[in-house]
């Protein structure tokens, strides 16, 4: 079948890839749509070391589920972590992370840019009729913006920042507008302002942030110096959420993180219920990120797309 293939941070167009084997309780799924996201661009950077088929941003439809036969032929998205059930994390309620877990197309599973896949029948979620397949491949970025709230409480009177207006920066925005909050959103480039302030939401320049100003600040810049702007900005007992991950170290003053009792918290994988009902009422629309659509054959170019400065969302298809 035809695939991308990562390796020794190559990426490759290949058309010879074997379909994947169906192991017991995972379904095969013919890829409808697929899409790039800046964790698949850090993995060719070196991010983390995984060979094989990357992406974990997908629609599709399942095409052989044994023994759950009512999934053939629905269409899909997918929960990317696949877990052991059995160890310490996933008894405590902690599946995402699981001590054996592999990741679609990150970790130890071949992933989403190819024609076909396959996931545990349990990570799938029917997508539902009124949402289509340029919005439905958004849900699983849209639910690690929902991940936010479901680690924080968000108040109306909550004074927050989001630096980063990029693929993952926006739809943060879209759900943190949803809570009512005093929502800005710092934006480099104008195609990123545009589509915020066409939703109403706040867009701010670093020269009209002021330090220490902000109850939370959310850093989803990808950049060393957003955190290091991101520390500027929170105020003394507030709070910085990094949804950032990228190749490379950052500098951190950990002593004035203590001093100011600085409140941190990570935040990757989040919840798809929530994140289908929002595409499917309607109350965040992604499809003006969507800036350009490309078969697996010109997957090379179509990263290229995606790894230009302000560039949104770029999707892959098979054929």
């Amino acid at each position: 079948m035809q695939a991308l293939w990562l390796e020794d941070q190559h990426l490759s167009f290949r058309s010879d890839v074997p379909a994947p084997d169906l192991a017991p309780g995972y379904a095969l799924i013919r890829m409808r749509l697929a899409g790039i996201c800046s964790t698949d661009l850090e993995l060719v950077k070196g991010y983390y070391p995984f060979t094989g088929i990357p992406g974990h941003e997908f629609v599709g439809d399942v095409i052989a589920a044994p023994g759950a036969e009512a999934l053939v032929g629905q269409r899909v998205v997918g929960e990317i972590n696949q877990v052991c059930g059995k160890c310490a994390a996933c008894q405590s309620g902690n599946p995402t992370h699981c001590e054996r877990r592999t990741t679609l197309g990150i970790r130890g599973h071949n992933g989403a840019f190819a024609e076909q896949l396959t996931l545990p029948q349990a990570n799938l979620h029917l997508v539902p009729s009124s949402v289509p397949d340029q919005a439905a491949v958004f849900v699983e970025p849209l639910a690690a913006a929902l991940e936010i709230q479901q680690q924080v409480q968000i108040h109306p009177t909550d004074r927050i920042l989001v630096i980063g207006a990029g693929r993952l920066g926006q739809l943060i925005a879209m759900t943190l507008a949803l809570t009512g909050c005093d929502l800005a959103v710092l934006a480099r480039h104008t195609n990123q302002r545009t589509l915020l302030a066409a939703q109403g939401i706040a867009v701010i320049t670093e020269a009209e942030l002021s330090e220490r100003s902000k109850d939370i600040v959310v850093e989803a810049s990808g950049s060393q110096a957003g955190f290091a702007l991101a520390r500027r900005v929170v105020r003394p007992r507030g709070m910085l959420i990094l949804k950032s991950t990228y190749h490379g170290d950052a500098q951190v003053n950990l002593s004035s993180l203590v001093v100011d009792e600085i409140h941190l918290v990570g935040s990757r994988c989040g919840p798809f219920p929530p994140a289908l009902r929002l595409l499917e009422n309607g109350q965040v629309n992604p499809l003006a990120m969507i800036e350009m659509e490309y078969p697996i054959s010109r997957g090379l170019e179509a990263f290229e797309h995606a790894a230009r400065p302000s560039v949104l969302k770029v999707l892959l298809r098979p054929g």
